[in-house]
C-alpha cells in the first residue's frame, strides 16, 4: 500500500459522465465504498443509504460533503432513476498530494485489507469517496411486504431485461442496481438557467424572499423540478416553505390534501417516500377540484394566512391548465402575489399562454378579474370584488427534453398507482421502528371515538343519513379540527355542510358500534394529537386494495371484501354533485356565486 501512494494521477481519470465505478465491497460489514472523479456519475436504481466520506457528491441538485450526516437514497422504477455525480473539491487549502494520501486514508479506515487493494490503486488525489450502506426503515419493510409492491426496490420491467450483467457487483448487496449506458435525469439549458435564476433570487434579500409558482400540463416533470429546486435551494439556506395546491399529485401527504410546510432536509426520493406532518394542512377529500372551485380556492387563502413570509416557498400546482383549471391557474398568481412563475412546457407547441405580466393584467380567473389592484389577500365577502394580477413578476420558460415529456407513460405505476403509495408510505408510520417483520392494518389497535363527541361529514358525494355509517366503515377520513365545539345526544353528529379546517392527520375508521355509539379508527397520528380532533371527513379517496386483501391472521373470508355486489344494478353507484360549474357566458353577465361582477 506505501508504494501505490506513490503514484501519481490514474490515466485517463479526467473522463466526464459515466465510468466503469471503482468500488469495493466489503462482505463483512455489508457496504460499499465507491471512489469517483469530478465530472463522472452513477446512474442507479435501488435503495441505500449515503454518507460523504471524503471530497463532495451531488444528488438531484444537493450537495453532500464530507462530514455531513448520512443521506437515504430511493431511486425507484415510479420516477426517473437518481444520479449521483462527483464535484470537485471545495477550496485549495490542501496539495494534490495530501489530497491522494488522505484519500487513501479513508478507504482504509472503512475497507479491511483484503479488499481494498484494487480500490487504493485507483485513488488520485482528485477522487471523491462515497459510503453506501443498505437502507432498511419502516417503509421499505412495510411496502416489500405487500405482494404488488415486492419490486419496488429493484430494477423497472424494461431495465430488468437489459441490465442483467450488472447485476454481479460490487452495488447489489447492498441494493443499489447501476443502469448501464442510462443518463438519468435529463435537463435542458432553460432548466438550468431557470435553477440558477431562481437561488440568486433568494440570495438577494433586499426584496425579500422569492415566492415562486411552478406550473405547467400533466407529465412536464413539475414535481421533479420541484424537488430539484428545493434541494439546490438548501444548499444556500436553512429551509424553503412549500405549498401544495395538487390534490392529485401531493409530495408530502396522502392524496386529496392541501398543505403547507417547511422542507429542512434534501428530498431524494419519490414522494411516497418523505411523507410528513405539515405546519398547516386542509383534506378536500377528492383527487380532482373540478367538483367544487370555490372550495379548493378557500382553502388556499385558509392555508396562505399561516405563510411568514421568512423563506422562500415553492408553490406547486396542478397540471390541469384548460379551461376552469386555467382560471385558477391565474387566480393563485394574483391571491399569492406571486414573484417568480416557472412555466414548464414541451414540444413545439404551447399548452397554454405564457403567463406574463402583461397577460395577467387583461386575463380572468374564475375568483377575479383584472381591473382592480390589490395589494394583498382578499378579506371574507370580497372575493367577488375585482383584482389584478400580481405585479411585475418573473416568467422562467422551462422546456421538458426528457424522453414521454407530456406523454401518459407506458408505466405499471400510473396515477392512482401513485397516490395508493402515498397512503401506504403515511400508514407504514404505524410499523415498529425497529428492524422485524411488517405488521398488517388488521393488527394494530384501534382507538375508541366517541360518537357524541366528532362530527363526520360525507364530502365527495350525497348520502342519507341513514346509510352515512355504512358509508363511513372501512373507510379513509381525515382527522379534523372545528372552531367551533362539537355535542350531540350519542348518535352520530352529521354535518350539512363541507368545512374547511385544519386536519391533524388521517385513519382508517375501521368499525363502528352503534348501541354503544363508538368509532373505532387506526391511525399513527400519537394520542396527544387525537385530542384535538372533532371532526372526521370522509373524502372520494379511497384506501388502497392492497392493505384490505392483505390482512394477517384473517380466519376465513376477510373482512371489507366481497363479490357478492354487482354496479350494474340502477343506482348501485354514488351520486356525484357538480357545483357551480356554469360557464359565465351562460349566466347573463351574472356570477354563478354572488350576484353581478
Amino acid at each position: 500500500e506505501q508504494k501505490q501512494e506513490e503514484k501519481e494521477e490514474v490515466p485517463g481519470a479526467a473522463a466526464a459522465g459515466p465510468a466503469p465505478h471503482r468500488a469495493a465491497w466489503d462482505p463483512v460489514r455489508n457496504r460499499t465504498v465507491l471512489a469517483m472523479l469530478p465530472g463522472e456519475s452513477l446512474v442507479f436504481r435501488g435503495k441505500c443509504q449515503l454518507t460523504c466520506l471524503y471530497g463532495r457528491v451531488e444528488v438531484l441538485g444537493f450537495t453532500v460533503e464530507e462530514g455531513q450526516q448520512p443521506y437515504p437514497l430511493l431511486s425507484l422504477p415510479t420516477h426517473c432513476p437518481l444520479s449521483l455525480a462527483a464535484l470537485g473539491h471545495a477550496g485549495a487549502d490542501k496539495t494534490r498530494k495530501e489530497r491522494r494520501q488522505g484519500a487513501r486514508a479513508v478507504v482504509r479506515k472503512h475497507l479491511p485489507a483484503e479488499v481494498r487493494k484494487d480500490l487504493l490503486s485507483e485513488i488520485s488525489s482528485d477522487s471523491c469517496l462515497i459510503l453506501l450502506e443498505p437502507l432498511d426503515t419502516p417503509l421499505t419493510r412495510f411496502l416489500q411486504s405487500l405482494p404488488e409492491h415486492q419490486d419496488l426496490f429493484g430494477l423497472g420491467q424494461k431495465e430488468s431485461s437489459v441490465q442483467l450483467a450488472g447485476l454481479e457487483c460490487p452495488f447489489s448487496p447492498i441494493g443499489v442496481f447501476p443502469l448501464k449506458g442510462s443518463s438519468g435525469q435529463v435537463t435542458s439549458q432553460s432548466y438550468s438557467s431557470a435553477l440558477g435564476d431562481l437561488v440568486n433570487a433568494c440570495r438577494e434579500e433586499s426584496e425579500g424572499y422569492p415566492i415562486i409558482l411552478v406550473c405547467g400540463s400533466k407529465n412536464v416533470g413539475k414535481s421533479t423540478f420541484n424537488r430539484h429546486l428545493i434541494n439546490t435551494l438548501l444548499n444556500h439556506t436553512v429551509s424553503v416553505d412549500y405549498l401544495e395546491c395538487d390534490v392529485g399529485q401531493t409530495e408530502f401527504t396522502p392524496p386529496g390534501c392541501l398543505s403547507l410546510l417547511s422542507v429542512t432536509e434534501p428530498l431524494l426520493g419519490p414522494p411516497f417516500t418523505h411523507q410528513r406532518l405539515p405546519s398547516r394542512m386542509v383534506f378536500f377529500g377528492e383527487s380532482s377540484v373540478e367538483r367544487d372551485l370555490d372550495r379548493y380556492l378557500e382553502s388556499v387563502k385558509y392555508l396562505w394566512r399561516f405563510y411568514r413570509r421568512e423563506t422562500p416557498i415553492v408553490i406547486n400546482t396542478m397540471g390541469w391548465v384548460k379551461g376552469f383549471g386555467f382560471q385558477l391557474l391565474v387566480d393563485l398568481i394574483r391571491l399569492l402575489s406571486v414573484t417568480h412563475v416557472v412555466q414548464i412546457s414541451h414540444g413545439d407547441t404551447s399548452q397554454f399562454p405564457a403567463l406574463t405580466p402583461a397577460y395577467l393584467r387583461s386575463a380572468t380567473g374564475w375568483l377575479t378579474t383584472p381591473r382592480v389592484q390589490r395589494s394583498s389577500m382578499p378579506t371574507e365577502g370580497e372575493e367577488t370584488q375585482d383584482c389584478m394580477a400580481a405585479q411585475g413578476h418573473t416568467l422562467l420558460g422551462v422546456q421538458s427534453e426528457f424522453e414521454g415529456a407530456g406523454e401518459a407513460l407506458i408505466t405499471k405505476y400510473h396515477s392512482n398507482v401513485l397516490r395508493d403509495l402515498a397512503l401506504l408510505g403515511y400508514f407504514s408510520q404505524l410499523q415498529d421502528p425497529e428492524p422485524g417483520p411488517a405488521r398488517s392494518l388488521n393488527c394494530f389497535t384501534p382507538y375508541q371515538v366517541p360518537m357524541s363527541s366528532v362530527a363526520l361529514r360525507v364530502m365527495h358525494c350525497e348520502v342519507a343519513p341513514a346509510h352515512v355509517l355504512y358509508t363511513a366503515n372501512a373507510s379513509l377520513v381525515g382527522l379534523c379540527v372545528l372552531a367551533e365545539k362539537v355535542g350531540g345526544a350519542g348518535g352520530p353528529v352529521l354535518l350539512s355542510r363541507t368545512p374547511v379546517c385544519e386536519c391533524l392527520g388521517f385513519g382508517v375508521l375501521r368499525g363502528v358500534d352503534v348501541p354503544r355509539g363508538l368509532y373505532f379508527v387506526v391511525t399513527p397520528v400519537p394520542p396527544s394529537v387525537l385530542r384535538q380532533v372533532n371532526c372526521l371527513l370522509l373524502g372520494g379517496v379511497t384506501l388502497p386494495h392492497t392493505l384490505l386483501r392483505t390482512q394477517l391472521g384473517a380466519e376465513g373470508e376477510c373482512p371489507y371484501i366481497t363479490s357478492d355486489y354487482s354496479f350494474d344494478i340502477s343506482g348501485a353507484g354514488k351520486l356525484r354533485v357538480q357545483k357551480g360549474l356554469k360557464r359565465r357566458e351562460h349566466l347573463g353577465g351574472f356570477s354563478s356565486r354572488n350576484g353581478p361582477r
